[in-house]
């Protein structure tokens, strides 16, 4: 037997409301629902065209594994135009290591692509179809994003292609840590349903412009996924068409975060720092192309140009292709003191 808990207070008596009155209620329902269908068809209208399926194999390996052992050489994500002469986006770890890759247009057609260049740091790569006059999608600009505003998402989900869902900007500015290891920054956070074949998809606004691109979602969570943003996106799509990769520095240290004790800290004048953290340094590579001869082992290192560090992710943020070549002053933690140390950054291999 269901039992409802007793407020102590009585219920008002309602008033029946009019035939008009009600009619008029279900009108404003109506416009309402149909402002948001209308935004959410016309912006997947605008877009649809634009959205590609790719398909991928891989070159495997080891196939003599059984069962969930065994490594699928294909596999699949979703991907878009960005020009009318073929250049497509999607994500990094969906054509990575690509033998053959295959991208299928909304209206039936399909090609074999080519794959321009990627970058495993954000999880962005490019393609190239042999087809002209295509439908690119604009970008828009993700600095002007708003907490709930309308966010459409478009992909071949489970390989259902071209599926539309739509949702709110959950949340902005969110980190996102990607397969290599290194942390992307201003990541979109949204509830627009996300799926297995989704990767590497448009997030788009009401007007069709691309705010982000899909990129993973949290499984055993609902509701949770998120995206590039296109500020971030436009900038590494540029650098691959161009130069097929994106450069960046490494000073050629083995090195972990770790805390620094407050002894140090108030002996240096530092205990005011909230994020009582550094980079220790726990070796150097001898004979790589980045001069790191002035670091020793234990360094624990606290500034970059002036600049805090209070973790590898700092470094990172840091070593950009600017720095290639050029002489770097370190703040480092050496012994119990505070001492600066030059080092000359590398360009990274990959």
């Amino acid at each position: 037997m269901i039992q409802f808990i007793q407020t102590g207070l009585e219920e008002e008596p309602s008033v029946p409301q009019s035939d008009e009155a009600v009619n008029e209620e279900r009108k404003n329902d109506f416009a309402l629902l149909d402002a948001y269908s209308k935004a959410v068809v016309t912006s997947s209208q605008k877009v649809s065209r634009s959205v590609v399926h790719i398909k991928v194999k891989k070159d495997v390996k080891n196939r003599r594994g059984r069962g969930r052992n065994r490594q699928n050489p294909y596999g699949s994500g979703s991907g878009f135009i960005i020009t009318p002469d073929g250049f497509v986006v999607t994500n990094s770890h969906v054509v990575s290591g690509a033998k053959e890759i295959e991208a299928a247009l909304s209206d039936g057609r399909t090609f074999k692509a080519e794959l321009i260049g990627d970058d495993p740091a954000t999880d962005l790569a490019v393609i190239r179809i042999a087809a002209d006059d295509l439908h690119a999608i604009p970008f828009g600009d993700s600095q002007r994003l708003m907490v709930g505003q309308l966010a459409v998402a478009i992909g071949s989900p489970y390989g259902f292609e071209h599926t539309v869902t739509a949702g709110v900007v959950s949340a902005l500015g969110r980190s996102l840590r990607t397969q290599s290891g290194r942390l992307i920054d201003d990541v979109i956070q949204t509830d627009a349903a996300l799926n297995p074949g989704n990767s590497g998809g448009p997030l788009v606004n009401s007007r069709g412009e691309v705010i982000g691109v899909n990129t993973a979602v949290i499984l055993p969570a609902q509701g949770i996924c998120f995206a590039i943003a296109s500020n971030t996106a436009r900038y590494i799509i540029t650098r691959l068409i161009m130069d097929g990769k994106v450069r960046r520095s490494y000073i050629g240290i083995a090195g972990q975060s770790t805390r620094i004790p407050d002894k140090l800290l108030r002996a240096m004048d530092m205990m005011h720092d909230k994020k009582k953290t550094g980079v220790q340094v726990i070796s150097t590579e001898a004979d790589g192309t980045a001069y790191n001869s002035e670091l020793r082992a234990g360094d624990i290192i606290v500034g970059f140009e002036g600049e805090r560090i209070t973790g590898i992710d700092d470094l990172h943020k840091l070593l950009t292709d600017e720095m290639i070549g050029n002489k770097v002053q370190l703040q480092v933690i050496r012994r119990g003191k505070k001492e600066e140390v030059i080092v000359i950054p590398g360009e990274l291999k990959k």
